[in-house]
This record gives structure tokens, C-alpha cells and sequence, in this order.
């Protein structure tokens, strides 16, 4: 497997343990996301040390941070609504929704390996939702977040032809959806109880900040020279995997999970095996270097 590939499906490890870490963590997930931000951005802002003052897209970064923010704000809520499985299934719509968004940002029609290939995924998911009933909400929200990760990828990749560094986008990016969910607590009147992490939210959180949002987002970032924002998006659609063994692991899921939630979960595997498939038939490079 090039190296790329290596790297990609590493951070996608990284995302699909983000769930596992919501699910640790005691705060509601706006508040989750708001010192998750705050952190990163603090350490990045330490790290750069004013390197960033003059980044020309300071603007659009802020902008697509919003996004990020409630993207990630979603993302806990479904966790916090279903579990872990669930969250990750309903995010496996992303690479649908990316087709659309990428090819808007590129002005061109969607290229049909990759509508194949998204519509495939509808099947895993129907089965999923069909067996676990209880957590429809959970499952709707999750594909939510699934819309919002479609476009915020896009965008960066835009970004990095343009010749913007990953650590750039990246602060400015956690400061606009640090502001978000700081909003977002305002609105809803978060006390004070909701908004302290306790004993091992700490750790927690900590983890969250520096492994899975600073490393695993620059990390991300940079792989978007290597990829397109679709090919990035369809390798997360393994984060269901990923995720659904750590929750196996950590929380014992499986025992709760209906065998066919496990062939939905299949279909998407499927769908993401096939994609160099059709797409070599198609007579497309891939764009890995």
C-alpha cells in the first residue's frame, strides 16, 4: 500500500477513537467541542507563534471553522443520542454528499463511478437504521454531520492548491469553531456543571486536543495534495470499522448490535473496496503521488 494510503487510513484510526473519546467524556457535546477547539487552538497559536498574522485566508478559514465546529458539534450529539456504531454509520453517507459538493466546487457534473459508489452505501445504511429503530434521532443527526463533513473538506482542499499550510487553516479554522460553540453554549444557557470537565476528562480532552484534532487535522490537510476531497472522504467511510471494533473493545457494542447492523456495515465496506474498481474503468488516475 503507498504511502499515502498508510497515512489516510492512520488518521482515520485517529477519527473513528475521536468517538471513543465522546463517549468517555462526561460534557455535553458543545461544550465538548468548544475546549476541544479552544485547546488546539491554544497550542497552535503557541506554536506558530504569530507565523500566521498575514495567512491571506484568514477569512474563509474562520468561516469554514464554523462549519468544522458544528460538524463536530453533531458528531458527539449522536454519539451522546445513540453510540458510538451508530454515529459512525450515519457519517458513512459523507462520500453521497462530498460527490455533489466537490463537483459544485469544481464546476462540473459528478462523475458516475463515484454516484455508484455513494448509492451503494444507502443500502448499508437502510439496513442499519431498519434494525436499530430506537436510535433514528441519533441516526438523522449523524447524517447531519455527515453534510457538514462533505463541504469543510472541500473547501480546505481549495485552500491547499492555493498554496495555504495545513497549520495555518488549521488554527484559524479551531478559533472559528471555537467562536461557534461558544455561541452555541450562550444559546442554550450551558451551566456550570455542563461546562467543567471533572477528574478524567482532562486526560480526555487533552487526548482529544493534541492527537486527534492538531496532528490528525494538519495531518489531514497535508493529504489533501495527495487526493481529492472525495477519494479522502471515501476512505473515512472506514471509520465504521475502525469504530466499531474500538467500541467493541472498550464498551462491548457488538453484544447490543443486531447481526444485520454488521451487513450494512459490510455494504459500505464493499462500496469502498470497489471504488479503485470503477474507477480505473472509468479511466481515471488516481491522484496519489
Amino acid at each position: 500500500m503507498p504511502k499515502p494510503y498508510l497515512k489516510l487510513h492512520l488518521f482515520v484510526v485517529i477519527v473513528a477513537f475521536t468517538a471513543v473519546l465522546g463517549e468517555l467524556i462526561s460534557l455535553p457535546a458543545h461544550t465538548l467541542v468548544l475546549w476541544r477547539t479552544s485547546i488546539s487552538a491554544i497550542l497552535l497559536g503557541l506554536w506558530l507563534r504569530g507565523k500566521v498574522v498575514e495567512f491571506r485566508f484568514k477569512r474563509i478559514a474562520l468561516l469554514t471553522g464554523v462549519i468544522l465546529g458544528a460538524h463536530w458539534m453533531t458528531f458527539f450529539g449522536t454519539v451522546k443520542l445513540a453510540n458510538i456504531s451508530i454515529c459512525l454509520a450515519g457519517l458513512a453517507t459523507t462520500s453521497l454528499f462530498t460527490a455533489a459538493t466537490e463537483a459544485i466546487q469544481e464546476k462540473r457534473l459528478p462523475h458516475k463511478h463515484e454516484i455508484w459508489i455513494s448509492l451503494m452505501i444507502i443500502p448499508g445504511i437502510i439496513l442499519i437504521a431498519g434494525v436499530e429503530g430506537g436510535h433514528i434521532l441519533g441516526l438523522l443527526c449523524g447524517i447531519l454531520s455527515a453534510l457538514l463533513a462533505a463541504i469543510f473538506p472541500v473547501i480546505n482542499k481549495s485552500l491547499v492548491r492555493k498554496g495555504a499550510t495545513a497549520e495555518s487553516i488549521t488554527f484559524y479554522e479551531m478559533i472559528g469553531a471555537a467562536a461557534t460553540c461558544a455561541l452555541f453554549c450562550l444559546i442554550m444557557n450551558t451551566g456550570y456543571p455542563q461546562f467543567i470537565p471533572i477528574g478524567m476528562d482532562w486526560l480526555w480532552l487533552g487526548i482529544l486536543a493534541v492527537i486527534c484534532t492538531v496532528y490528525a487535522f494538519s495531518l489531514y490537510i497535508n493529504l489533501l495534495k495527495s487526493f481529492s476531497a472525495y477519494e479522502s472522504t471515501l476512505a473515512i467511510n472506514f471509520e465504521p470499522v475502525y469504530g466499531i471494533i474500538l467500541a467493541a473493545v472498550f464498551f462491548q457494542e457488538h453484544e447490543k448490535l443486531h447481526p444485520l447492523f454488521f451487513v450494512g456495515a459490510g455494504a459500505i465496506v464493499l462500496a469502498n473496496l470497489l471504488n479503485p474498481v470503477f474507477e480505473k474503468r472509468a479511466g481515471l488516475n488516481s491522484s496519489v503521488g
